[in-house]
Formats: structure tokens, sequence, C-alpha cells
């Protein structure tokens, strides 16, 4: 079984060195000490979600931190191309289940998207509070997976605004069951944006796909089934993980 993975804050590990000890406290400490009950002479990993991680053994153990002193020292590059699910609002914790599966596939970037046919509406308060949960199944999901790279969460996006950022560069794909063309046959850049766009329930309005072809998005579609809203991106990222990372 690989080691259990705490995510410290970032920072944290610059200049870290083999032999120093590194502490690991706050919410994830207590977690370690708490309710994993991780001992001395046990060996865990420390990551700061940008790509440096360390490898140590526990040498010291509190009521709610570790002392871990360091073994190895990694720095896991930024994958090229990068993987970006654009996830419209859905309802039920559906778009909760979509993130969670995406990263851990390995995406490296969400967005949530106000889909026309969206019936979440993240507006105010209530909008805050969503896209924090967002971020907290992102990072539990990072720790779950065993990443020392988690995804970046973005502000949501209109469709106006997403059709900005595909207009601005990158490729994009918007799977859609009346798309011709399968997404397994498209080419992938050698770097880069690859977004992948998935629709609400309700599938994404005609006019918004209209607005996403303009920009020079791609729709395709995965197979010959329709997937709900909480598995279409997951699926897709696989695809693409097969063609470009999982060799």
């Amino acid at each position: 079984m690989s080691l259990a993975l705490y995510l410290v804050a970032a920072g944290t590990l610059d200049g870290v060195a083999v032999g120093d000890v590194v502490e690991l406290d706050g919410p994830e400490g207590r977690h370690a000490a708490t309710v994993k009950r991780t001992q001395p002479g046990e060996g865990v990993r420390l990551a700061d979600g940008m790509g440096r991680v360390v490898t140590g053994e526990v040498v010291a153990v509190e009521r709610d931190r570790l002392g871990v002193r360091v073994e190895e020292v990694g720095d896991e590059a930024e994958p090229s191309p990068r993987f970006v699910l654009v996830q419209a609002l859905a309802k039920g914790d559906r778009d909760d289940q979509a993130i969670e599966a995406a990263t851990e596939l390995g995406v490296d970037e969400v967005v949530p998207w106000q889909a026309a046919r969206s019936i979440v509406q993240w507006r105010g308060d209530r909008g805050q509070k969503a896209w924090r949960k967002w971020d907290s199944v992102l990072l539990a999901a990072t720790k779950q997976s065993r990443r020392a790279r988690r995804p970046v969460l973005s502000p949501v996006v209109t469709t106006a605004e997403l059709a900005g950022r595909i207009a601005a560069g990158g490729t994009a794909y918007v799977l859609h069951e009346d798309g011709t063309e399968p997404l397994p046959a498209q080419p992938l850049p050698a770097d880069g944006d690859v977004l992948v766009v998935v629709g609400p329930e309700g599938g994404i309005a005609p006019e918004e796909l209209d607005v996403l072809a303009g920009a020079g998005a791609r729709v395709v579609r995965l197979g010959n089934t329709v997937l709900r809203s909480s598995s279409a991106g997951p699926a897709a990222l696989a695809v693409l993980s097969a063609a470009a990372r999982w060799r």
C-alpha cells in the first residue's frame, strides 16, 4: 500500500532538504495523529499541492501534529498539455461526483460553468459557499489519490466568458450526444490547455453550443450511450489520459 499523503500550505516545503524535520500541524496534523493514529517510525508523504513532495519518517507525534524527518525530496512537473474540466453546475451533488472523479483521474484545472440550463445558481453568499465546497472536494480527492499537485479551481464562468477563453487559444472539446466526431479520434496538442466541456442535466442549449463552436470548440461524442453530467467528464478524461499519460 502506498504511503499516506498529507497536504501542507504552499511554501512550507520550500528549501527543505534531506535530514530536515518538517512539522505537520493544523487539521492535517490533527487528522494524522488523532484519526489515523500515526506512530513514530511510520513513513508518510507531504505535498504542497504545487508539485513539491517529500517522503519521510515520523519521528514525533503529539495530539495535533507530527514531526517528519525528510528522507527524499521530489518535484513533480506540471503535465503538458494541461487537462481542464469545464463542469456545468448540476443538482443533487452530481457536479461534486464529477470533480471528485476527475481529480482522481488527473485533471489539472476545474472550471465551474453557469450554463443556461443549470438549475443550480451560484449567486452571492450561496455561490461562495458552493465554490468552497467544490474546493474541499478537490482537496480531499487530491489526498485520496496521492497527488503531489492539486487541481486549480477557477471562478465560476458564464457561457460568454467560457467562449472568450476558448477563443483566446488552446483546444476545447464540447461533449454532446449529437456530436459526429468521436473524442478518441481527436488530435491532442503537445502543450497548452485541453478543455473538456460538460453540460448540465438538461443538456447544453442549442444557442450555447453555437456560441462555443463559434469560438473554436469542437463538438464531440464519447460513445453510443448518453452519460450523466457526473460521469461524462471523468470518462472523457480517462480517454485523454490513456492517449497522453497512461503509458
